[in-house]
């Protein structure tokens, strides 16, 4: 981790290098910073952070796949981290019940990469160059929406 600062940011800061579940523990990090730091930003700056985010994402998950020689490592959950911020940043401000539910629903979609989430994980799968760092956040942001989109309908109905 220590080879490179984007290995710091790739990793969520040593959350990806979980031996159990690191894409679970990568969601978990990501909903304690947006908790006890992005929760307390103006919805402005919280939509900046994740702006900033995407490509800061998608630059370390290169630079960190590029160095470990793989494609997809599962130790690289910064791909979990922004597309979760998205799906809190448009849930909340909302209960602690309805933050649990987009958890919940958002791993789901990432881990069984069901339709439009398993095409996009297996269109830029072992992408390489620049396009290393899309293939591994594509999946996640494609799960964050699908994950919107369950709750927009299940809050329509």
């Amino acid at each position: 981790m220590r080879a490179h600062p984007a290995h710091w940011l790739a990793l969520a800061f040593g959350a990806g290098l979980s031996p159990v579940a690191p894409g679970t523990v990568g969601t978990l990090w990501a909903w304690l910073v947006w908790a006890l730091l992005l929760a307390h930003l103006p919805p402005v700056a919280q939509a900046l952070v994740i702006g900033l985010g995407v490509p800061v994402a998608w630059w370390s998950s290169t630079v960190t796949a590029r160095h470990l020689h793989t494609a997809d490592p599962g130790a690289i959950v910064v791909d979990e981290v922004v597309a979760f911020w998205i799906v809190l940043w448009l849930v909340t401000p909302g209960s602690w019940t309805a933050q649990l539910a987009a958890f919940v629903l958002f791993r789901f979609f990432d881990a069984a990469k069901p339709g439009p989430i398993g095409w996009a994980d297996r269109r830029f799968h072992g992408a390489s160059g620049w396009k290393g760092g899309w293939g591994i956040l594509l999946d996640d942001l494609v799960a964050a929406f699908c994950t919107l989109l369950v709750i927009a309908i299940w809050r329509a109905w």
